[in-house]
């Protein structure tokens, strides 16, 4: 079973649409639904906003679903020059850039217990990404995600997350969920299309903007789950 997870129902409401068999359980205050899509077993949810809802919806989905890999997909702000909007970042790796311990000697990011700072994304997944994405015509970029409890909005943030992680793109589940699949030895793939510049710039419009770009990541996930093999290996 694969285990996709979407921040908002904008994220998530395209992907329970071509669901077959579909049935939903609720756990933790959170609809789990399962189906089957593109001959996968599948587990889909809402979250929530934050760190702390993306880590609970993932540990269910492992513990109750017995998901051998989980898919992260939303909108994300760029960080850097080679993406804009519309444009898709695909996770290499995950960081939570509001985790430091600095003043104790660490480094910035560092997660206590793993002393980890960046969390590798499964290769098999986020090469099978960027295949598709690729020939969709998108423009994309693989790298390091960074995540946070807070919508990043000014300039000097922008520039020291990128600065301090090399980090593409910026949101608030993808570090998180990285980090409860990477404790449970859970291949993950975070994927992102881009919503906003992460600077304060946001669109009057957010909303219905944002939902515009989820489904571009929709499209792009049901793509990868549609060639994804149920024998393949994911690292």
């Amino acid at each position: 079973m694969i285990g996709i997870i979407g921040a908002m129902q904008v994220e998530i409401d395209g992907l329970k649409a071509m669901l077959k068999d579909a049935a939903a359980t609720r756990i933790s205050g959170i609809d789990f639904v399962t189906g089957r899509l593109h001959g996968h077993e599948v587990v889909l949810a809402v979250c929530g906003v934050g760190k702390v809802f993306a880590a609970l919806c993932a540990q269910t989905m492992i513990l109750r679903f017995g998901v051998r890999a989980i898919i992260n997909t939303g909108v994300a702000g760029t960080l850097c020059p080679q993406l804009g909007i519309g444009d898709v970042a695909i996770a290499r790796q995950v960081v939570q850039h509001d985790m430091d311990t600095s003043p104790l000697g660490d480094p910035v990011g560092l997660l206590s217990g793993i002393n980890q700072v960046y969390l590798p994304a499964s290769s098999t997944l986020s090469n099978l990404v960027a295949q598709v994405v690729g020939e969709k015509g998108m423009n994309y970029k693989l790298g390091t995600i960074a995540t946070g409890d807070q919508f990043l909005a000014t300039e000097e943030r922008k520039r020291w997350i990128h600065s301090t992680f090399d980090a593409i793109a910026g949101e608030m589940e993808g570090g998180s969920i990285g980090h409860v699949c990477y404790v449970n030895q859970i291949p993950f793939a975070v994927i992102r299309t881009i919503s906003d510049d992460a600077d304060g710039n946001v669109p009057n419009n957010f909303a219905d903007f944002a939902a515009e770009t989820a489904r571009s990541a929709i499209s792009i996930t049901a793509a990868v789950l549609e060639r994804l093999n149920d024998e393949q290996e994911l690292d």
